[in-house]
């Protein structure tokens, strides 16, 4: 019985310790493979609600295959950044930047997102949440390593 509790220990001190860290790796893999399809024109399900969105989003000033564009260059160096951990705190503001585009459609577009069940557009989107989610839990970790010191 006891061995049983302490490879139990084992792994979850192993876990403790490693967790984060494949999150941020995932994390960076799925960022990095949905920017780099980005590149492709039509490669990506996601290409006209980009469109859109960042249309919308700049007012016009940014529309057509430059949004498209843009977004995958955000895409990659996000999951560059999170894959490597190198220049983490700036993937990261550029990641939380990012989420308010990811996110909006759901207020922009929630009707036709929406027209009764949800259309792939919106089912995309909603698993956004989860990346939201994950990002939070990295943004946590990298913060906390490197504590800001306040002088009184």
């Amino acid at each position: 019985m006891n061995a049983l509790l302490y490879k139990g220990n084992r792994l979850a001190d192993w876990l403790g310790r490693q967790s984060v860290d494949i999150l941020r790796v995932s994390l960076g893999l799925i960022f990095l493979i949905f920017g780099v399809l980005k590149f492709f024109p039509g490669a990506s399900p996601a290409e006209a609600l980009v469109m859109r969105t960042v249309d919308t989003l700049t007012l016009g000033v940014i529309h057509g295959r430059s949004a498209v564009l843009l977004t995958a260059v955000m895409e990659c160096f996000i999951g560059l950044t999170l894959v490597s951990g190198r220049f983490l705190r700036t993937g990261l503001l550029v990641l939380g930047f990012s989420l308010v585009g990811i996110m909006s459609p759901l207020v922009l577009f929630f009707s036709d997102l929406f027209p009764g069940a949800p259309t792939l557009e919106a089912q995309y989107v909603l698993k956004d949440i989860v990346l939201a989610a994950a990002g939070l839990v990295i943004a946590a970790k990298a913060l906390a390593a490197s504590p800001v010191r306040l002088r009184v």
